[in-house]
């Protein structure tokens, strides 16, 4: 149950209702809640959009599956279902496997990750845990898999989920429906819909 006003569109003013909601409408056929929230602080909710749709243009120094993997696992561990059900659905969008979502919970010894994605998890982890146990050791690890400019994306994009997830999690937002097709009637809703585990 949200915690704060999920605000409609007769609640925002003409220019969130033209730019921010119409453009998130056209992407994903409706609102996503954490928008309708951040739309109680116009400001920060314009920072936030202009933030996740520039991040999401830079960011493509990592192979997108690892990018997808790592995200999900920060959202798994701070038990944030929005994300997961969001995430979730963005991988399918994207041609991703979701299949490996369901691997996370052991991919120390699953043989469905790569070496680069089992440190990159590894990290995540480790960003992730409070506290954070995050080593030099580590660092080299995830240096000597993606580089300088890739260690600095993947941090950045592991502590941008958990600001997410944290979010989502602290003002009460809960899975939305997207991987179940209820509330994203997409061109990919069937596929989303026989990927989704029993009950979702």
């Amino acid at each position: 149950m949200p915690r704060i006003p999920l605000l409609t569109d007769a609640q925002v003013g003409w220019v969130t209702r033209a730019f921010i909601f119409r453009a998130a409408r056209r992407r994903f056929r409706e609102v996503p809640e954490p928008l309708r929230a951040a739309a109680n602080h116009r400001g920060l909710m314009w920072t936030y959009a202009v933030h996740e749709l520039m991040v999401d243009r830079v960011a493509r120094r990592l192979d997108p599956a690892l990018h997808d993997i790592v995200v999900h696992r920060v959202a798994t561990r701070v038990g944030c279902s929005w994300c997961v059900d969001f995430g979730t659905m963005l991988a399918l969008h994207r041609g991703l496997s979701v299949e490996r979502h369901r691997e996370l919970d052991h991919y120390r010894e699953s043989s469905a990750f790569t070496a680069a994605e089992k440190v990159a998890l590894e990290y995540a982890d480790a960003m992730t845990a409070q506290p954070m146990d995050v080593t030099d050791e580590l660092v080299e690890r995830v240096r000597a898999h993606v580089g300088d400019p890739g260690l600095v994306e993947l941090t950045y994009l592991i502590a941008l989920e958990n600001m997410r997830a944290r979010t989502n999690h602290a003002l009460g937002l809960t899975a939305q429906g997207y991987t179940s097709g209820d509330a994203c009637p997409l061109p990919f809703d069937e596929q989303i819909r026989r990927a989704a585990p029993a009950g979702a």
